[in-house]
């Protein structure tokens, strides 16, 4: 007997050293994402169900998976802070927040960055022509403000127009509007916001509308910058490995389907967000040469040094990679 039950365990323990410890997994995985194709994966993500997938293939099968789509950046944030989010696709301000304040807790940091894409200040009043036309009677619609792209973007844009200590001169002009309230507000001839820094496809679709940029944010860096990053905590990756590995391999599989087809990906798009726009359009958009679904984290290291000379970082950062996971620091990020 004693011979038999050895020869059993000697065949199960090749099994047994590649079966996930279920039981220490959470059994529910929460994601988060917001409005807009810069998203598009994590909307792949989610309508195909690879998280599931990938999950059962790691013998998780029975996990739950919650999506939730919040409104901007500082809900984020606080929703990770609350413990009520484990995965997010959020900007390069708030995960920079995000990692200053969570070092010594839950240690958030990014996956990997998500998208590339350009920002444009989109106005539909003909008088102005840039930043320093801009007055006390305007309003510039962004995301949230001090913690997204769009508030990054306008900093940077300012310390060009104006100088580097004038970073916050139009910070007093700016109010925190989701993009689809934003771009019906600066539409509507007696809307208050009168600028909206805008993404696609909402840029787009404000310039078939009749309004012009006064600036732009690949003008403003020089070139391609990561928008959005994939973010998740050194906490929930150390307390559930397989989940984590199983939702990045979800994360790395809708990057590639996105990339391997963009008609194919816009009509998925429409179809999940029944946005009001031409297939053609949007796949203009993301054929689009400066709209890059990458992995590779571009302009960190300034916006995170921008940051901190503002006073929203409390930590100074040494590198780009003190905010990324290691497996991003193969990658060529700056």
């Amino acid at each position: 007997m004693r011979r038999i039950l050895a020869a059993a365990v000697v065949a199960l323990l090749p099994w047994l050293a590649q079966a996930p410890l279920a039981r220490a997994e959470v059994s529910e995985v929460k994601l988060v994402l917001q409005n807009g194709s810069n998203y598009l994966p994590l909307l792949v993500m989610q309508g195909q169900k690879l998280v599931e997938k990938h999950l059962a293939a790691k013998g998780l099968a029975g996990t739950t998976v919650t999506w939730a789509r919040l409104a901007g950046p500082s809900a984020i944030v606080d929703s990770f802070l609350a413990g009520a989010v484990h995965f997010s696709g959020q900007g390069i301000p708030s995960t920079a927040l995000l990692w200053d304040r969570t070092r010594n807790t839950i240690r958030a940091k990014a996956v990997s960055a998500l998208v590339a894409s350009n920002i444009w200040l989109m106005t539909r009043k003909p008088e102005l022509k840039s930043l320093r036309d801009l007055s006390d009677k305007d309003r510039i619609a962004l995301p949230s403000v001090k913690t997204s792209s769009q508030a990054l973007f306008l900093w940077g844009a300012a310390e060009k127009e104006f100088g580097a200590d004038q970073w916050g001169k139009l910070d007093h002009l700016t109010v925190s509007v989701p993009h689809p309230d934003a771009m019906a507000a600066v539409i509507s001839p007696r809307g208050e916001i009168t600028v909206h820094a805008a993404t696609s496809p909402y840029a787009d679709l404000e310039k078939k509308a009749g309004l012009h940029p006064i600036a732009d944010l690949y003008d403003v860096q020089g070139g391609p910058v990561s928008g959005l990053n994939f973010v998740s905590t050194e906490e929930f990756r150390s307390a559930n490995p397989v989940t984590y590995q199983a939702v990045v391999a979800a994360f790395n599989e809708a990057m590639a389907w996105v990339n391997a087809d963009k008609p194919r990906a816009g009509k998925f798009y429409l179809d999940m967000t029944k946005d009001k726009m031409s297939l053609e359009d949007l796949t203009a958009i993301l054929q689009a040469p400066d709209y890059i679904f990458d992995q590779t984290p571009r302009g960190i290291g300034t916006a995170m040094s921008l940051m901190f000379k503002a006073g929203i970082l409390k930590t100074q950062p040494q590198s780009w990679k003190d905010m990324y996971f290691p497996e991003a620091h193969e990658l060529p990020g700056n």
